[in-house]
């Protein structure tokens, strides 16, 4: 069994965009779910000299639990960068987040 969700919500002025996607797969007794966010935030900057660009930035997590057989994993990446468009500067955020959750199925005895 598949189920899979995708979402691609982006704001009015297009200035903010959200796609979002998640996967539940069972198979061969274990069921994993999958969950993948990307946002993207543009801001017209107007001065270049006060910019203020933000720190890029990792989070990782891996988590195994033998006892329950479950396994996790998160990563989380942050980021920003300029461009320039018909002489204005812009600057670009964005988020890139992705979750596993790995569980067995219980068996049916019967």
């Amino acid at each position: 069994m598949r189920d899979l969700l995708f979402k691609n919500l982006i704001s009015d002025d297009r200035r903010k965009r959200i796609i979002a996607s998640s996967e539940i797969v069972e198979r061969q007794g274990v069921r994993s779910i999958i969950r993948r966010h990307f946002i993207c935030l543009i801001k017209e900057v107007a001065d270049a000299g006060g910019m203020k660009k933000p720190l890029p930035h990792m989070y990782i997590v891996k988590e195994h639990n033998t006892r329950e057989q479950k396994e996790k994993f998160f990563c989380k990446i942050k980021g920003s960068l300029c461009a320039m468009n018909k002489g204005k500067l812009f600057l670009i955020i964005f988020m890139h987040s992705l979750k596993i959750n790995l569980a067995s199925i219980p068996q049916q005895v019967g």
